[in-house]
């Protein structure tokens, strides 16, 4: 490798890191005004979103579906327990596993919630064809990355 290709290695235009942070910044941040008015963060709302798909599970397959370890998991669901939007329990024939699930008023959350989505499509400029190609290659991406750990 000559001194150009070392030099270029280090640009920031040939970083695949560096798109993808800017991207996962923006989004995250075109998702702030409409989380405000369910006062969840992203985090919080990603982590909803399981929820109302599974409605109850433990905190470790949570943890795996959502790529986050146990420190960030606590106190992501304490805060959510605050608002009373889960319930967390240990389970009584291993009190290592904690469940947690749905409560009364995270359910109702979910039909406020139901209009994100379509709110945020309007804030993403891209052909259905490229949001197609694009949420393929990242998945792709996400299960090659999670292999290696």
């Amino acid at each position: 490798m000559n001194i150009d290709e070392e030099l270029s290695c280090l640009s920031i235009d040939n970083q695949l890191c560096f798109p993808l942070y800017v991207c996962s910044k923006e989004v995250i941040r075109k998702y702030k005004p409409f989380l405000d008015e369910i006062d969840l963060t992203y985090t919080q709302y990603i982590t909803m979103l399981v929820l109302w798909e599974k409605e109850s599970l433990r905190v470790n397959e949570l943890g795996e579906i959502l790529y986050l370890d146990s420190g960030t998991l606590t106190p992501l669901l304490k805060s959510l327990e605050k608002k009373k939007l889960i319930e967390r329990n240990r389970l009584d024939s291993d009190e290592r596993v904690v469940m947690i699930k749905l409560s009364k008023q995270g359910e109702l959350l979910k039909e406020k919630a139901k209009q994100i989505p379509l709110k945020m499509r309007e804030c993403i400029d891209l052909e259905k064809e490229d949001v197609v190609a694009l949420y393929r290659i990242l998945r792709k991406f996400m299960k090659q990355l999670k292999s290696e750990v």
